[in-house]
């Protein structure tokens, strides 16, 4: 899988935006249409091992898949 690691889990964070929408940067989904903290527009973990816990409280294994574009070994070596 290309998108592995810490990298993906900062590069989320990054898109998405600081917690409080009042600090989050413009271009953010919370820095964009974020209002306040209390209703939330987005959620990403801050870190692999969060992620895994939290996909395991929705999430069933077999409702789980890897998935990686077509496109991919063009792309990347």
């Amino acid at each position: 899988m290309v998108w592995e690691g810490e990298g993906v889990v900062a590069s989320a964070r990054k898109i998405i935006g600081a917690t409080n929408p009042l600090n989050a940067e413009p271009g953010t989904i919370r820095g964009d249409y974020g209002i306040s903290v209390g209703r939330n527009l987005i959620h990403g973990s801050d870190a692999i091992e969060t992620a895994q816990t939290e996909i395991s409280l929705w999430f069933k294994d077999e409702e789980l898949v890897s998935w990686q574009p077509t496109l991919t070994p063009w792309i990347y070596e």
